[in-house]
């Protein structure tokens, strides 16, 4: 296990400190906001603490709605809004600051049989044993830029390797533009049997690429086009059991761009081919 997965099941380990209220760190690292997918992360932990045995995650609903600074921790208040016989709902909100950061409604189901379909197909794509790294592509991409390849370099807790082309590519050269991305991504040790903590990840996950569907269209990178960006709100919903520490494809595309904001979509595909998880999420796009 890198030390860079160390790191972030430490953070998201909470801090109890009162009933149904928890408290959350970010990375000691030098960045300007938390990564939205860390806050969404530690929400669901909280949720998931003060849920009964028996209940596994299958939605949830987020709002971003101020910048996390990542120099304080991170307050999380717990909700229990309903336990039902078959359903559970809990809401959470982040406060930093004496003010809310980001709200998320999730809600837990018992396990249940039922009638099954599966419409979506898994793209038919190359093995991510074929592929490179991201950090070893965006090394290649980067060159000799000493301050590009210190950030290329740094550990990352997700092994994500690129099918389609990355944005940095797409800025370059706009053939290579286009509204969809697929990625293939695992967390790198054998984790626990723990349910949650795989959802959890999934989650942590999936705001790493999704906005980047987006700028692909329009050949926009972060740190190489004047945009800036931000999420503006993420829906999760969990069909059926994930292991993210075996392969997962992350197949994305983005229907929509305007209004200085883009919409995205995502599913999450088992290396079979069962579909596990579906994303979506908005984000503010804005070219100065």
């Amino acid at each position: 296990m890198n030390e860079a997965l160390k790191e972030l099941l430490d953070l998201l380990d909470l801090e109890q400190i009162e009933l149904d209220i928890f408290r959350g760190r970010s990375p000691e690292e030098r960045i300007q906001r938390v990564f939205g997918g860390q806050v969404a992360a530690q929400a669901l932990v909280a949720a998931g603490r003060t849920v009964p045995d028996g209940r596994d995650v299958h939605s949830l609903h987020a709002y971003f709605i101020r910048p996390g600074d990542p120099a304080i921790p991170i307050v999380y208040n717990v909700e229990r809004v309903r336990d039902g016989r078959s359903f559970t709902t809990r809401r959470v909100v982040a406060i930093q600051h004496g003010k809310a950061i980001f709200t998320m409604s999730a809600s837990f189901h018992v396990q249940e049989t039922g009638v099954e379909h599966q419409a979506a197909t898994m793209p038919q794509v190359i093995g991510p044993e074929e592929l490179p790294s991201y950090r070893d592509r965006m090394l290649q991409i980067v060159g000799t830029n000493a301050l590009m390849r210190e950030w290329a370099s740094r550990p990352r807790p997700v092994d994500a390797r690129y099918v389609t082309p990355l944005t940095w590519e797409a800025h370059r050269d706009p053939e290579l533009r286009g509204s969809n991305t697929n990625v293939w991504f695992r967390y790198e040790a054998e984790l626990p049997d723990d349910p949650l903590l795989h959802v959890v990840l999934a989650a942590y996950a999936s705001d790493f690429t999704l906005v980047d569907t987006v700028l692909l269209a329009h050949g926009l990178a972060w740190g190489a086009s004047n945009v800036s960006g931000a999420s503006l709100d993420h829906a999760m919903w969990f069909h059926r059991p994930i292991r993210v520490d075996e392969w997962v494809l992350y197949a994305q595309e983005s229907p929509w761009s305007g209004a200085a904001r883009g919409l995205a979509k995502g599913e999450m595909f088992t290396r079979s081919g069962e579909l596990a998880v579906s994303v979506v999420q908005e984000a503010m796009i804005r070219v100065r």
